[in-house]
This record gives structure tokens, C-alpha cells and sequence, in this order.
């Protein structure tokens, strides 16, 4: 494969853009919360069809979530009140936590691999946004057709075990007034009810024969919170017919899913790996979901993302 890269700075954020230049598939990365804010592929000359809500497009919105792929951790979705305790010192911070604030150091550019690596270590967060000295270097890799999305977190602590929450929150742009196309594999799921953003006692299994996702689209503003129970084969797909745009997943690593939307034209498809608090908050280390990391050790998830154009819509 041949990759080319380039840094370009816009206004105060600084952007790098890597593109595999013989299949015509191209991210840029903002290094403010090492965020994705455009996926796009080459349908004819100079013609690049994006595919994330807002693609490429870094101004302030006027209206509506303005986000495009959100990296979420080391808590992920929300902390009650904006606060918890871990280990009995108290934590705090907004909804998905301190990472999309934060201004990543670009830590490879791995043009032989079509690799940019992104690391956030604990002199770039404060004690009260997490206490312990924990890092993580996230990875974006274009892999054939596919962005693979790597998060390997390091605990540099000798004598503590630490607990993490993290994902990604990416939107996909759908057509105005065109029905939300989400396929999911067949497959024992359940889900967590979360009527005021945070988990109820409430849970539902169920058992999907495959196909077109069994929600509400006008239930999404609430988030359906996925947790995938036996779900033999984890590659899920989003489809927008008018545009012809479509995205497979492959979520053979994650745990949870969320969707989600605030009506606006746009889906989010949310690899998670934990949940958000529970109504009747639990110590931070008590979550639901939560991954521990031993003493000096490592944890490493990746997901993949395929953006297609014209696929047909079905899924095994």
C-alpha cells in the first residue's frame, strides 16, 4: 500500500491527515482529543464522500450535538453528578470524561503500516480526573479498506490495579428524513435501560434472529445500551441508502454498544467497554463493566470500522 501524510493547522487546532493513496481512503485525526473528524473515500477526482456526522467540518455547530468521534475514557458516558469516588477519593469530569479536552501528543506516524499513534500519559491529567499514573497510546490503522481503532493502556503503578472505562463515540451521517438502516448479527443480547441517563435496576435479554435493528428511531435521543451476551459473529453495518453510504463493523473485541442520536441527521454506533453510572451510584471501581488492569500491566481492544459505498443492505 502506499500512505502519504500530511499536518495542517486550522485556525488553533492542529490536524494530520493520513491517506491511503491507492484505494482513495483517507482520516484526519484532530490532536484536541485525538478525535476523528473526518472519514472519507475518493469517488471520482477530488471528490471525497465523508462519512462521519459534520465530516470534516471543525466550526462550532450551530445547533444539535457537533461532535464527530468522541474517544471516551479512562470513565466512560457519565459519572452521576459529574462526580464519583475511587477507592474513596473523589473523581470528576463531563460526560465522557477528560480525553476529548485534552491536546494528544502524535506519538508515530508509521507511513510503511498507514499507522498514526496518539498518547496521553499522567502528565496530562490531574488527580482529580484520575488518580492513578495510567496511560494510553490510541491507534489509528488503515488496514485494506478498513480503520482499525486500537486503545492499549499501560498501568505504570507498581502495587495498584487500576479500573478503566473507554470507546469510541463516532456518528455517522444519514439523509434527512431517510429511516436509520442498522443491521446487527444474530445473536442473545441485553439491554440496560437508562431513563435518566443512568442505568436502572432494569434490564431486558433478548434473542435477535438478525436484521434490521428491533428499535424505535424516535427512542434514540435515550440510547439503546447494548450489551453483546452471544453474539457469535460481532460484524454489525450501517447503511444510508440515499447517499449509498455504508459502514461495517467488526466488533469482535467490544462488549457493549450504544446507539444513539438527538435527532439531528446523524447515528452514533459506540463500541464500549463499560457502561455509564448507575442511578443508585456505585464506587467508581464497582461499575458496571469495568476493566481492571494489574499492577505494571498492559490492556489492549480494537475494533474495526470498513466505510463502502453502494453494499447491499443484507447481513448473515
Amino acid at each position: 500500500m502506499s500512505f502519504s501524510y500530511r499536518e495542517e493547522l486550522r485556525g488553533d487546532r492542529v490536524l494530520d491527515v493520513l491517506t491511503n493513496e491507492e484505494l482513495g481512503i483517507r482520516i484526519i485525526v484532530s490532536r484536541l482529543g485525538a478525535e476523528l473528524v473526518s472519514v472519507a473515500r475518493l469517488r471520482g477526482r477530488n471528490d471525497w464522500m465523508g462519512y462521519l456526522h459534520r465530516d470534516n467540518d471543525i466550526t462550532p455547530a450551530e445547533q444539535g450535538w457537533g461532535n464527530h468521534a468522541t474517544v471516551m475514557g479512562y470513565f466512560l458516558h457519565r459519572l452521576k453528578d459529574g462526580r464519583s469516588l475511587y477507592r474513596g477519593k473523589e473523581i470528576a469530569g463531563g460526560t465522557h470524561s477528560f480525553l476529548r479536552g485534552k491536546e494528544w501528543h502524535l506519538a508515530e506516524t508509521d507511513l510503511g503500516n498507514g499507522v498514526l499513534s496518539y498518547e496521553i500519559t499522567r502528565e496530562d491529567f490531574t488527580s482529580t480526573e484520575y488518580p492513578l499514573n495510567v496511560s494510553l497510546t490510541l491507534s489509528y490503522r488503515l488496514e485494506d479498506e478498513s480503520i482499525r481503532t486500537s486503545f492499549h493502556f499501560r498501568n505504570h503503578e507498581p502495587e495498584l490495579s487500576a479500573h478503566v472505562g473507554f470507546g469510541l463515540h463516532p456518528g455517522f451521517a444519514t439523509t434527512a428524513s431517510t429511516p436509520v438502516r442498522f443491521q446487527m448479527p444474530a445473536g442473545t443480547y441485553r439491554r440496560y435501560f437508562s431513563p435518566n441517563n443512568y442505568l436502572a435496576a432494569e434490564t431486558q435479554l433478548f434473542h435477535f434472529a438478525g436484521g434490521q435493528m428491533p428499535f424505535e428511531e424516535t427512542k434514540l435521543p435515550g440510547s439503546y445500551i447494548l450489551e453483546l451476551v452471544n453474539v457469535p459473529g460481532r460484524r454489525f453495518r450501517f447503511f444510508d441508502e440515499p447517499s449509498g453510504r455504508t459502514v461495517e463493523f467488526d466488533f469482535s473485541e467490544v462488549p457493549y454498544l450504544t446507539l444513539w442520536s438527538d435527532g439531528g441527521s446523524f447515528l452514533c454506533v459506540e463500541p464500549c467497554w463499560g457502561l455509564t453510572d448507575h442511578d443508585n451510584q456505585r464506587a467508581f471501581e464497582n461499575k458496571e463493566g469495568i476493566h481492571i488492569i494489574s499492577a505494571g500491566g498492559e490492556l489492549a481492544r480494537s475494533f474495526s470500522m470498513t466505510p463502502r459505498m453502494n453494499v447491499a443492505q443484507t447481513i448473515c
